[in-house]
């Protein structure tokens, strides 16, 4: 578009525009500046062009770190679906999940994490993905691993410590199944280094097990003592209880199963897709 066609001069001899009518140009002051009468400036037309590229630019570099810090959270993909939006609200441990977020930053400041602890399948690992989830969106570095992974991680490593002094850095470390690794010496060494250090660096952790909480806190193993000790002064033990959720979806996918290789109708496998994620999410994610 031609100057002339957005900008006209003033009696004044100033440049206007004539979309908002404001002055493009004004005088320098006590008679002009190095021969110069008259200077540049923005009008609101020119104004809001600026704030809106300066947001582009700003959203665009949030969605990078977003992304970039969300790929290096999880080590699955499908856990990226994991959030509060995908829910099923109404269950009270999830509500008291979103508090925490709403709360991060006294969370945070008190060294306050979780303990999601029930049976298999409940939906434990679930929340605690909500949680990265939403914290990620607000370029919270987060990490959510288990120690299985670290163990294997660490092993072929000649300075352990820095790996484990890493896992630390994080804002919020996300441990996942704690139980499930293997029992050695060398394995429970790793699970007390990582989960000491992370206490001595001030900052939150979760945790989600199948353990019971009565024998977590009622382990009579020195090594594994020691390590449930230091979790249960750091983290509040939440219940998540209810059926299985992986039950009921091998079930589903059974009865289904049948269905489709009597009919291999491709309406009825979509509908059966649409009614295990509302299952799962307990909402209409479509």
């Amino acid at each position: 578009m031609r100057e002339e066609d957005t900008v006209c001069v003033g009696s004044d001899g100033l440049k206007y525009c004539k979309v908002c009518g404001e002055a493009k140009e004004a005088f320098f002051p006590k008679g002009g500046f190095m021969g110069m009468k008259k200077h540049s400036r923005q009008c609101a037309c020119d104004r809001k062009a600026y704030e809106e590229e300066q947001k582009y630019f700003k959203d665009k570099e949030h969605r990078e770190l977003v992304s970039r810090n969300t790929s290096i959270c999880f080590d699955e993909s499908r856990m990226e679906e994991w959030t509060f939006e995908n829910a099923d609200m109404s269950d009270a441990v999830m509500h008291r999940a979103k508090n925490y977020v709403e709360n991060w930053d006294e969370m945070q400041r008190n060294h306050i994490g979780c303990l999601f602890w029930g049976p298999v399948g409940t939906g434990k690992s679930f929340i605690a993905g909500c949680i990265a989830n939403e914290l990620l969106k607000q370029e919270v570095m987060v990490k959510m691993t288990n120690f299985n992974t670290i163990i294997d991680d660490i092993f072929p490593l000649a300075d352990k410590t820095e790996y484990i002094n890493a896992l630390a850095s994080y804002q919020l470390l996300i441990i996942d199944d704690l139980g499930v690794e293997r029992n050695s010496e060398y394995a429970l060494g790793i699970i007390f280094s990582v989960i000491d250090r992370r206490i001595r660096s001030g900052r939150p952790l979760i945790i989600t097990t199948n353990l019971p909480l009565k024998e977590i806190k009622n382990e009579t193993m020195l090594d594994k003592r020691r390590i449930y000790d230091r979790i249960l002064e750091m983290c509040t033990p939440m219940y998540v209880g209810g059926t299985s959720k992986r039950e009921m979806i091998a079930s589903m996918k059974m009865e289904k199963a049948k269905t489709l290789l009597n009919t291999n109708r491709g309406e009825e496998k979509c509908e059966w897709i649409i009614q295990k994620k509302q299952y799962l999410f307990g909402r209409n994610i479509l």
